[in-house]
């Protein structure tokens, strides 16, 4: 962007936008993914303490998606109401208590009530975090903010499973066991930081102060040069349900919980069962993330830059199904397994920020809330799915090879949904200059 006004430059504004709140976000759905990713951690003891079977962790750790997807869009539409601000600090509080409660679970009933709770507690956040970018940033910079934003994921595997792992050995101190442990300390900071957010979040660019009123102009020009010719049909934003752009776009987005959620929430697991300890395995868990977060970078910029947003969706998916295969087909060499595991959990993750930011250019305000709500609260069923036939297949097979494979065809299931969606509506969009909201078909 060229925009100029008293010689401070779009480019500088945004950047200064971009430091201002991506870390802080960051952190935000940093300490989100720890706390509903902790229980791969704590599952390393808590498991045999609680007699769950792997079908019964599967289930469990799957519930949270189901809370997750009866209550995202009507959370969405309260945080467009209420703001960002006021909304992800309850988010934040309610969800930090339940993650917390779960040091008290003493049996498979309690596991799955309180995973149902915290993805209801937890509902919106993401697809809030979303929807809060688009109101700072116009459709072509929204690309590489989500890929940033998805650091969170990564970052929670990279920091969170070592810092746990560690955790975990406090076996008994103050009475308790290590994943009992795990909870409450990974709990806490959701709480703390909530009264942060309170205090210092700006719901919009007019309420940040340190923005200056010639900076405040450039963001908000951008925005209105995106909403002068948008095409959103306005109205009861609730429409945007039925759009069967969002429903094809919820059908190609499931892939990416079905398959992230079903690697990362047994990822320990398969480590461990390559010979490393509980300990070992907790950082051994990092390496795979750090990888993917080079992806999270490289990707995102390549799709705003060539515009082949389809072809680069595509093509990652199908890197991260060969390496899933090639973890059945590689006799079992855990330095060629871990390879294979950063390989696949790049793939599958760096094409999540690109998808993410289709809806984007296609619905605005509470229609692009309740659109991205939606797109996420079906896509989250598949965080239900993926879980569960990866515990369901390990338990009947004896190994994780069926699972690998499962995976392996979620993925390429995604590439060519995200080639139907090129086929269909790539000729009618204006590839690689796409600057505003303009509808797919």
């Amino acid at each position: 962007m060229s925009t100029n006004i008293a010689g401070v430059t779009a480019n500088a504004v945004f950047r200064k936008v971009t430091l201002r709140l991506i870390p802080f976000l960051i952190l935000i759905y940093f300490i989100a993914y720890v706390d509903r990713s902790n229980v791969a951690v704590a599952k390393l003891t808590l498991q045999a303490d609680l007699g769950l079977s792997d079908a019964a962790y599967g289930f469990g750790a799957g519930l949270f998606f189901i809370g997750y997807f009866f209550f995202e869009v009507p959370s969405n539409l309260a945080l467009a109401k209420f703001g960002a601000r006021r909304w992800i600090t309850r988010i934040m509080i309610t969800w930090g208590i339940i993650a917390m409660a779960f040091a008290l679970v003493n049996g498979e009933v309690m596991f799955y009530v309180l995973r149902f709770l915290l993805g209801a507690a937890e509902a919106g956040l993401f697809p809030g975090l979303i929807y809060f970018l688009t109101q700072w940033y116009g459709s072509k910079r929204r690309t590489a903010v989500f890929g940033y934003l998805i650091f969170g994921n990564p970052l929670a595997s990279i920091i969170g499973a070592p810092l746990m792992g560690l955790i975990l050995l406090m076996n008994n101190v103050g009475g308790l066991t290590g994943w009992q442990w795990v909870f409450i300390i990974t709990g806490a900071p959701a709480v703390v930081l909530a009264f942060v957010v309170l205090k210092f979040l700006p719901d919009s660019p007019n309420d940040a102060k340190w923005l200056t009123d010639e900076e405040k102009a450039i963001v908000n020009g951008e925005l209105a040069a995106d909403a002068a010719i948008d095409q959103t049909p306005h109205g009861n934003p609730l429409k945007a349900l039925k759009d069967k752009r969002i429903l094809f776009m919820s059908a190609l987005y499931i892939a990416f919980p079905i398959a992230g959620l079903g690697l990362g929430l047994w990822l320990p697991t398969i480590i461990a069962d390559m010979g490393a300890d509980n300990t070992t395995a907790s950082f051994l868990t990092a390496i795979p993330y750090i990888c993917a977060m080079v992806g999270l970078i490289v990707l995102p910029k390549l799709a705003e830059k060539t515009g082949q947003r389809y072809w680069i969706i595509a093509g990652s998916c199908l890197v991260g199904a060969l390496a899933f295969v090639g973890l059945v087909l590689v006799p079992e060499q855990p330095v060629i397994h871990l390879i294979l595991l950063c390989v696949a959990t790049a793939g599958l993750l760096s094409s999540q920020p690109i998808a993410l930011s289709l809806p984007s250019r296609i619905l605005t305000g509470a229609f692009f809330a309740v659109g991205i709500a939606c797109i996420n609260s079906i896509a989250n069923v598949g965080g239900f799915i993926g879980p569960f036939v990866v515990g369901a297949l390990k338990e009947s097979t004896g190994n994780i090879h069926a699972s690998m494979l499962f995976l392996a065809g979620v993925l390429v299931y995604a590439a060519i949904m995200a080639l139907i969606a090129r086929r269909i509506y790539e000729p009618k969009i204006v590839e690689p200059a796409l600057t505003v909201n303009q509808p797919i078909h």
